[in-house]
């Protein structure tokens, strides 16, 4: 059940927004090795973001699964990510933090009124 929260100030029309959600659904599936099935991705556009004191093109995601992370993944992960926001958003990679949780017990995890 891997979630994908990203935020960005740059813009982010649905053609777009489809394009990345898609894009990074199918990337969070197949390196975490978990079923696309399970996997949640949000993204918000035009949120007033600073980066280094300024405005450019930024973005800041956050990532938590049951399991399924760790610091082999998590580069992987960060690489395919900043790829996509570069190529549908142009947010550099250095513009672009990412942050991970490792949820390891499945009762902290909500679904289908009740928890895993």
């Amino acid at each position: 059940m891997p979630q994908l929260s990203l935020s960005t100030n740059v813009p982010v029309d649905a053609v777009v927004a489809a394009d990345i959600l898609r894009d990074c659904s199918r990337a969070l599936a197949r390196i975490i090795g978990k079923p696309e099935s399970y996997v949640t991705v949000s993204i918000d556009g035009s949120v007033p973001t600073s980066f280094a004191g300024s405005e450019e093109p930024a973005a800041y995601g956050e990532i938590m699964s049951i399991g399924g992370l760790g610091s082999g993944v998590n580069g992987k992960l960060s690489a395919a990510l900043a790829d996509i926001l570069e190529a549908k958003l142009s947010v550099s990679a250095s513009r672009f933090y990412v942050k991970f949780d490792d949820v390891q017990q499945g009762y902290n995890v909500g679904f289908n009124g009740t928890t895993f």
